[in-house]
């Protein structure tokens, strides 16, 4: 039995490490680019619905779309064997994805029913979607019968009844007249769930001869009429008054099961003479509020969204005057399969776990299958690393290559839930998502979040450094996110810098950097003031304001906050708003707005309007100061003040400020007890023990503040014991020896009497130690002595007084004094990573060596080299026991040693140990010179790199020629031994740039380059280039033409030009070595013109002489449109159109207008078919199949045309437009959703009447 539960327990725990393991699988961000590179299986991202009804006119579309990496092929079953598309012509596959388009035309679309489903596959998995039931929709005819006349005495109950053909999916009802008018409906007349039309007692206007019921069937847009009921209510022996009896359920009781999640609509429909009325009730509870809805005249119930808890018993009560009737329905609430939890994608690292979980739910309680890539898990290939629970599947120890699609299949009687989730395994090294250089602008004081969003298999690790720190940012200033998110809790100027992030994994490291720049606050210096104006006066109301000078502010006024009214008479400057003509609709608050992108502050003022008066004016003012103060009602904690209040001075008293000064205490202070409203004169004040007090009074209006009034008399409250200990308690040493235990002091308010002393109590918090005390007065602090080194306390300080304790305090804990730490860490060692990075490694200290709270390590570590003896420190957390030495000089000697440090200081160092750097690349030369520039040679003299960073190798040296468009010629490069500091180059062109690099080798490879630029001197014996000359110019129709010769060196020539007189700047054009230009598109007028030459830098070398040039005003010509090849095209065209409408026009006279399909339907005449008649574009009247005479009720008017009467309420209302026909089965066509069935559209083009089809065709 011990051995199963150790097994059992095992388990367990295995299992949740394994969870524990899922809460934090890597997730794969949503970035296009990471993803194109990354491996994946194939996900479904598009499928038809399960329940596919198609329509029998349209091409059958069956979707499946899938992504994954490589893209997924795509196969399909039919009927649970394989559909080979290729061999079916009708059927074709869209490229890229796996979606059928069925062409069904010369087919029938029953011939492609069945179950379908789709699988994509690629080399990491396959995927499948749902089973896909296609069927056609149906819309039957309606079965042949005859319906004999009804005939009911008036005041009885009355149902018709529909029953119409069974379609897929099934028709929706309605009953209507031979005009195609609804029936009026009411709670007497009501159209039941089935179609079923219901009278709970039948009038004598209810005899008509045209009660027809309608199905139309949405897919195929058909509508269906039954034979036209009649009914004959006789008055001969009528019905008398009687109480309700139901029609609908039969029976004091029914049930009915809904799905969660579906509608519940429950029915009850009653006879009786008067017609009763319905009410519903839920004898277990409350109708849900929000989901429940009453219909057809609150006979129907209806509840959407339904869940559990709306299974119970419902009421349903119809009630007259002649009685009352219940019907009880019992709601039971069944649930196909729904997810809980979802199976999540699951990308793991090799040798890393994983559980992939399916939570469905249901009622009944559904089953759970696996598959794997399609195929049942338990035929699938056996994977030691895999493990199939009843709802999840444990990945331990996964290896490359097992990535894999795995499907979830849940299922009841009522319906089934299919999901894939791939497991994909990855090894990939650590991505930096966050955008490199970003800036993070924030504000002093606020949060700084500086994101380093990262990717990885498995996922990296994240450290953060600031330039200029070597030390990994931790501690109390610093908190980093799971995300990696680096959050600075209250940002200051200190903070601004470049910031680096590290995410390393197994595989690899990657850097980014980010930075941050902590900007001041926004502020508003003066702020707006208080305004009283007259009317007509002027209004300034100003706001000054301080803000970072990198943010640029903008200033927003409200008024009553919200816009400022759009009038001319507001003003709006940079630091203030002026109001001109001031009026009573300006009164208001007034409130500036400072924005910068990163913060904002306001402040408001109030503008009052003061009306011009006559004189004298009224003057508005400070409120005088209250007097007669008198005290009564004294009690020994409390005392009744009142006052009588002065002259308001024409602004009403808004409050009342009572202050006391305590005499005995605090004489000369004045402080405020409390606030009463301004139309009050008397206050209940509450004292306190052991306080002479003085009262005085303030008041207050719009305008301001009174003078006190003067003081009441005194009166005294009797001395009592403290109510209150003193707060802030703290307890913590500052030498080691030693307790220094801390308060707030009591005021003389809460002292509640003489003699106020402090009882300090202390204790060890380890053993039964008793408590020791002292009793202390006029301090706030007491230091115990002689206590042991960083030893738990509980400390306790009550106040005292003559006349007895205060409650008794709880007690809080701290520490006696630390000392500092008595012995090194241990086990130090040393991982040198590259030439610039090593890892310090140590054993954490033992805590008995502390002697205090071990706040983390400090390496010291310095280079061995006389001519530095600064040392560095690094500091660690307390949890550390490694840390990395960043920015070492390669190819060096280091000495180092680790010490812990608590609050008291640090402990011994370790013994020094020390450690070499690898050789790295070298830093670039110390200098670069050019020397001894001939006309075809020059010296290159340079000094050795200050930081050799290993044994140099020797030096490489490139030169390129740079012309005067600053492009760069052939690199030249030659190797040069490392005991060289100079170098001759011969073979150069004279009068030319070059430009020249120079780096250092070590066995690493280059160092740094250093660059320098030099001209070889021109040819001294070359003559001098005279420049411009023999410049000339002409103009003609096309422009100015320019001519020149020019003998200098320099090619950069332009011709510039500006209008003569005119103080326009040069416009210059580049002629590209020529000497002669076309100057187009000038405006006639005279112009200015020279020829100049510039050099590589842009500077003129040489100028022609200026030009005067005048171009003319050209006349436009004249052209004879009539001989232009366009317009004789365009008229031709004309004709041609005009003649081929005129062919149209003669064929279509000689077609006519008659209904297309009249000739079948007089030579195939069917009882079932109401054709349409050729002369006024009516229904005609049905035929019976035997007898085939005319049915009475269903004419329309003798002119052709349909009534709207007085009723809006028609077939019209329930349509969406377009025109209709009746089909060659009796059936009636509308295009309901616009589609284009257009057949037999020509024809009907008489000015007649509007058929009724239109009408028809227009229901929904």
């Amino acid at each position: 039995m011990e051995s199963i539960l150790q097994c059992v327990l095992h388990v367990s725990i295995t299992v949740l490490l394994l969870l524990g393991h899922m809460i934090t699988a890597l997730e794969v961000p949503l970035d296009p680019k990471l993803l194109e590179g990354l491996p994946q299986p194939p996900t479904i991202t598009h499928q038809s619905p399960k329940d596919y009804i198609v329509d029998p006119r349209e091409n059958i579309v069956v979707h499946c779309e899938a992504k994954g990496k490589p893209h997924p092929s795509f196969s399909w079953t039919r009927n649970g064997t394989h559909f080979d598309i290729d061999k079916d012509p009708k059927v074709m596959k869209k490229a890229g994805a796996g979606t059928l388009v069925i062409d069904i035309s010369g087919e029938k679309a029953e011939a492609y029913e069945g179950v379908y489903q789709c699988t994509a596959r690629n080399e990491h998995g396959a995927a499948v979607s749902n089973n896909i039931v296609i069927r056609q929709s149906r819309s039957p005819l309606w079965a042949k019968e005859r319906i004999e006349p009804i005939v009911a005495q008036e005041g009885v109950s009355l149902v018709l009844q529909c029953r119409p053909p069974a379609g897929l999916p099934p028709p929706i009802i309605f009953w209507m007249d031979n005009n195609f008018l609804r029936l009026p409906q009411n709670s007497r007349v009501s159209q039941a769930l089935n179609g079923d039309l219901y009278f709970s007692n039948v009038r004598a206007e209810d005899t008509r001869s045209d009660y027809i019921c309608y199905a139309r069937f949405p897919h195929t847009q058909t509508i269906q009429q039954k034979q036209p009921i009649t009914v004959r209510v006789l008055n001969d022996s009528p019905s008398g008054e009687r109480r309700p009896t139901f029609l609908v359920p039969s029976g004091a009781s029914s049930s009915a099961m809904v799905l969660r999640g579906d509608v519940l609509q429950l029915e009850c429909i009653a006879e009786g003479l008067p017609t009763p009325e319905i009410s519903w009730r839920k004898d277990s509870g409350d109708l849900p509020m929000n989901r429940t809805t009453l219909h057809n005249f609150q006979k129907t119930l209806m509840i959407s969204d339904v869940t559990e808890a709306d299974a119970g018993d419902y009421r349903c009560m119809a009630s007259n005057s002649q009685g009352a009737v219940y019907h009880i329905i019992t709601v039971t609430v069944k649930a196909a399969p729904y997810w809980i939890r979802t199976p999540k994608n699951l990308i793991l690292a090799p040798k890393e776990n994983g559980v992939l979980s399916c939570l469905p739910s249901g009622n009944p309680k559904p089953t759970i299958s696996w598959s794997m890539n399609g195929i049942p898990i338990e035929n699938s290939p056996r994977d030691p690393s895999r493990k199939v629970e009843e709802d999840s599947i444990i990945f331990s120890d996964v290896q490359p290559g097992s990535s894999a699609v795995y499907q979830c299949n849940t299922s009841n009687e009522f319906g089934y839930l299919l999901a894939n989730a791939f497991v994909n395994v990855l090894a990939e090294p650590p991505r930096v998502l966050t955008r490199p250089n970003k800036v993070y602008p924030v504000i002093t004081n606020g949060p700084a979040l500086l994101d380093c969003a990262t990717f990885g298999s498995p996922i990296p690790k994240i450290t953060w450094f600031k330039e200029g720190q070597n030390s990994v940012l931790d501690g109390d200033d610093y908190e980093q996110h799971k995300n990696g998110t680096l959050e600075i809790h209250t940002a200051q100027k200190a903070d601004s810098g470049k910031y680096t992030c590290v995410a390393m994994n197994s595989l690899g490291k990657k850097e980014n950097h980010v930075y941050l720049e902590v900007k001041e606050p926004t502020r508003i210096l003066k702020q707006p003031e208080y305004k009283v104006v007259q009317r007509n006066g002027n209004v300034l109301f100003e706001c000054k304001v301080k803000h970072d000078p990198s943010l640029i502010p903008t200033m927003t006024w409200l008024k009553n906050d919200g816009e400022l009214p759009d009038d001319e008479r507001f003003v709006v400057d940079m630091d203030s708003l002026t109001i001109y003509n001031v009026t009573e609709g300006d009164e208001g608050t007034y409130t500036c707005i400072m924005n910068t992108t990163l913060d904002q502050d306001t402040a408001s003022a109030k503008l009052t309007l003061m009306e011009a008066t006559p004189t004298p004016a009224i003057i508005y003012d400070q409120p005088d100061p209250p007097t007669d103060l008198e005290m009564t009602e004294l009690q020994a904690r409390s005392v009744q003040l009142t006052w009588v209040p002065g002259s308001d001075n024409n602004s009403p008293i808004q409050r009342f400020i009572i202050q006391y000064e305590d005499v005995l205490h605090q004489q000369g202070v004045w402080h405020n007890l409390t606030e009463v409203p301004g139309t009050k004169t008397t206050a209940h004040l509450e004292l306190s023990p052991y306080v002479l007090y003085t009262f005085r009074v303030l008041a207050v209006n719009e305008v301001g503040f009174s003078q006190p009034s003067y003081p009441s008399a005194r009166y005294q409250t009797e001395p009592a014991v403290p109510e209150e200990n003193p707060s802030e308690v703290d307890a913590a040493g500052n030498e080691h020896d030693n307790l220094v235990i801390s308060w707030k002091a009591l005021t003389s308010l809460q002292s509640n009497g003489p003699g106020l002393q402090y009882k300090v109590s202390w204790r060890q918090t380890d053993g039964d130690k008793d408590w020791e005390s002292v009793s202390v007065a006029n301090v706030s602090k007491y230091v115990v002595s002689g206590t042991p080194t960083y030893v738990k306390y509980e400390v306790k300080v009550q106040a005292v007084n003559d006349y007895g304790s205060a409650p008794e305090p709880n007690a809080i804990r701290g520490f006696s004094g630390e000392d500092l730490p008595m012995a090194p860490p241990e086990a130090v060692q040393v991982l040198v990573e590259n030439s610039t990075l090593a890892e310090v490694q140590w054993d954490p200290i033992n805590p008995q060596m502390v002697r205090g709270w071990l706040k983390g390590y400090k390496v010291y570590y310095w280079k061995e080299d006389p001519q530095i003896e600064e040392q560095k420190v690094l500091t660690f957390g307390r949890n550390k026991t490694q840390g990395k030495l960043a920015g070492l000089q390669p190819y060096s000697l280091y000495t180092f040693n680790v010490r812990a440090f608590n609050g008291k200081g640090e402990g011994p160092p370790s013994p020094n140990q020390q450690f070499n750097t690898p050789e790295g690349v070298p830093g670039p030369p110390a200098s670069l010179r050019i020397t001894n520039p001939s006309l075809d040679s020059l010296t290159v003299e340079w000094g050795p790199p200050v930081e050799l960073n290993g044994q140099l190798t020797g030096y490489t040296l490139r030169y390129q020629p740079i012309n005067s468009t600053n492009e760069l010629g052939p690199l030249e490069e030659v190797s040069l031994p490392a005991n060289k500091t100079s170098c001759t180059l011969h073979s150069l062109k004279y009068s030319t740039r070059y430009k020249f690099y120079l780096n250092a080798n070590t066995v690493k490879g280059a160092g740094p380059a250093v660059t320098e630029e030099t001209v070889i001197i021109m040819d001294e014996v070359r003559p001098t280039s005279p420049g411009f000359g023999n410049v000339s110019s002409s103009v003609g129709e096309d422009g100015a033409v320019l001519s020149w010769e020019y003998w200098g060196l320099d090619k950069n020539l332009f011709v510039e030009y500006t209008v003569e007189n005119s103080k326009e700047e040069w416009t210059k054009e580049s002629v590209n070595g020529s000497q002669t230009y076309l100057l187009k598109g000038l405006k006639p007028g005279t112009y200015k013109v020279r020829v100049v030459a510039k050099d590589h830098t842009g500077v003129t070398v040489h100028s022609s002489q200026e030009l005067s040039i005048t171009v003319p005003v050209i006349p436009s010509q004249q052209v004879d449109i009539a001989t232009q090849g366009w317009f004789i095209g365009l008229m031709c065209a004309i004709a041609l159109l005009i003649l081929v409408l005129l062919i149209a026009c003669f064929i279509k006279r000689n077609k006519g207008g008659k209904y297309p399909v009249k000739e079948k339907e007089d030579a195939h005449a069917d009882p079932e078919i109401q054709p349409m008649k050729d002369d006024d574009g009516t229904f005609g009247e049905y035929s019976d199949t035997e007898d085939h005479k005319p049915l009475k009720g269903s004419r329309t008017p003798s002119n052709g045309t349909v009534k709207k009467d007085d009723s809006d309420d028609s077939l019209v209302d329930y349509g969406e437009g377009g025109e209709g026909q009746f089909n060659e089965d009796g059936s009636f066509i509308g295009q309901y959703s616009g589609k284009k069935e257009r057949d037999t559209a020509e024809g009907n083009e008489s000015s007649e009447a509007p058929s009724p089809v239109n009408a028809m065709n227009s229901f929904v």
